[in-house]
């Protein structure tokens, strides 16, 4: 089965991607192409999927450069492929032609960014947590070191979670109300005491707010599995573990 990669207009003339599961080597819970090295699917069969991205890219695997993520505000700004440790971050920046941004995602937000006026690019991994604390904001402001605009960032939201499948409690709209008594409307009634947020507006909000232009794709990786891996969807089903989607950009 061939790659399927979802793009947008956006984000041209970059080469980028929010790739699916489709068109990849691993089974079982992780079939297709699952290219996160943290999940117990096979090291070797991971690094084929990576191959197979780096390639769809133009890069070399080398040169398709992810982070350590950890649901951080923490921003990499790369001038070259990184070697193992990965550092803990993220998101990613690069003003260097021939390297490959990339970010994992389960149910997460990917965001892509590109300022074509500048030749300045971005990726972000922005959970809940992430989103709260300033990813977002803080690639934004990256980039800008790197000498983007901000009227010239371009930023779109890849596959997430969607609020029809994301209920949460209470203590987490707490958070969220402490940061902005407005972000109750990223809330809708669930049963009980439970609630339905609503992460890619919440991330197009944040991201409008900081000044940027911004988009979601308008995919949800919890409601389509034959196409995304969903760290929801699998805990769900009671399942040992799940892959993890890739987003790339290069210059």
């Amino acid at each position: 089965m061939t790659l399927e990669i979802i793009t947008a207009d956006s984000l041209s003339p970059f080469r980028h991607g929010f790739f699916t599961r489709r068109g990849g080597a691993s089974s079982g819970v992780f079939s297709g192409l699952n290219c996160g090295p943290g999940s117990s699917d096979q090291s070797e069969i991971v690094q084929i999927n990576r191959g197979r991205v780096a390639d769809a890219m133009g890069v070399d695997l080398s040169a398709l450069v992810t982070v350590h993520q950890v649901h951080s505000p923490d921003v990499v700004t790369v001038t070259e492929a990184l070697s193992d440790p990965r550092p803990k971050a993220d998101a990613l920046v690069t003003n260097t032609p021939g390297i490959a941004l990339a970010v994992l995602t389960a149910d997460c937000q990917p965001v892509l960014f590109a300022d074509p006026e500048n030749d300045v690019i971005g990726a972000a991994h922005a959970g809940w947590r992430g989103a709260l604390d300033g990813v977002l904001e803080a690639t934004i402001d990256a980039m800008l070191a790197l000498g983007a605009e901000r009227e010239t960032i371009y930023a779109v939201v890849g596959p997430s979670i969607s609020q029809s499948a994301y209920e949460v409690g209470p203590e987490f709209l707490d958070d969220f109300m402490a940061e902005d008594p407005d972000n109750s409307r990223f809330f809708a009634g669930g049963e009980g005491d439970r609630m339905m947020f609503d992460l890619p507006a919440y991330g197009l909000h944040r991201l409008r707010t900081a000044g940027v232009n911004a988009e979601w794709t308008r995919h949800c990786t919890y409601s389509d599995p034959d196409r995304f891996y969903s760290y929801r969807r699998a805990t769900h089903a009671k399942e040992a573990d799940y892959g993890r989607l890739i987003s790339a950009i290069r210059l």
